[in-house]
This record gives structure tokens, sequence and C-alpha cells, in this order.
């Protein structure tokens, strides 16, 4: 099994991007929206590039936490008056994170995000609470992402 080797200081930048939140009620409809946003971007003529980014977001709420998963898609060029449900964004750059890339079995991928929570409570790192998985490559059974969890320092 290979080592997951942690980074501490990676910075994570996009151009480009189009935002739009997935409902967790409805996450069977998560490869629909993508779908969606990569028309959507080819509707306005333009194209989607690089691989697809998620930012997962527990916000805490009295005596719940809430998660917020948005989905992120790059495209080769900025898309003025974008509707809703999207948002865009020129620049994305979150700095100071933990990184470490994961290859290996779907159901395993799980083990990445705790690596670097369990980093970040060993060597007493606050963390800001979300997390950028980059799908870098993958099929039905293996997959290679980036994970990145911005620091609060």
């Amino acid at each position: 099994m290979p080592k997951l080797e942690v980074s501490y200081k990676k910075i994570l930048k996009l151009t480009n991007v189009l935002l739009t939140e997935v409902s967790v009620d409805n996450l069977g409809s998560y490869p629909i929206v993508v779908e969606q946003m990569e028309n959507y971007i080819k509707s306005k003529g333009f194209q989607p590039v690089g691989p697809l980014i998620q930012q997962n977001a527990f916000m805490e709420q009295k005596e719940e936490s809430k998660l917020t998963i948005r989905v992120l898609r790059q495209s080769n060029g900025f898309i003025h008056h974008v509707e809703k449900p999207y948002n865009m964004e020129a620049l994305l750059r979150i700095p100071h994170c933990l990184y470490v890339r994961f290859s290996g079995d779907n159901h395993k991928l799980q083990l990445a995000y705790q690596k670097l929570v369990l980093t970040a409570y060993e060597e007493d790192i606050p963390l800001r609470g979300d997390s950028y998985t980059v799908f870098i490559e993958g099929n039905d059974e293996t997959v290679t992402a980036d994970i990145f969890m911005p620091r609060m320092d």
C-alpha cells in the first residue's frame, strides 16, 4: 500500500471557475449536475478544462453540523453574466493548505481525508473546516485525487 505523504503549505489555484451547489439530500443527481455544468460552459462558447473539483464544507450551526457540497469546473475563458444556479470566479486561490495525493480503491478515498485531519490534530494545526478534492483520474473501481484542506493560519 502506498504511503500518504502530507504537504503542509500547498496552494490550490483555479482560474475561470464555474461553481454550483449540490443538494446533500439529492446526491444521486451529482452526475447530472456535472453534465449540466459542462453543457452550460459549452453553450456560452467555452470548453471545460482540467479535472473536476468538489468542495465539501461543514458549517457548525448551534447543535447541528451542515454539509455543503459545491462542484467546481474550470473553463478556458471567463463567462460573463452567469445565471443561477451558477457563480463564476475569475481566480480562486486557496493558500496554506494541508495536501495529500491519493491513488487507490474508490472506497478507501476517505483514508486520505482522515490522514489530513489526524495530521492536523497531532500537530495542532487548526483547519478551516472545508476541503477541496481534485479528481485527477478514475473509474468505477480506482481514483487518483488531490485533496486540499485549508488551514486557519
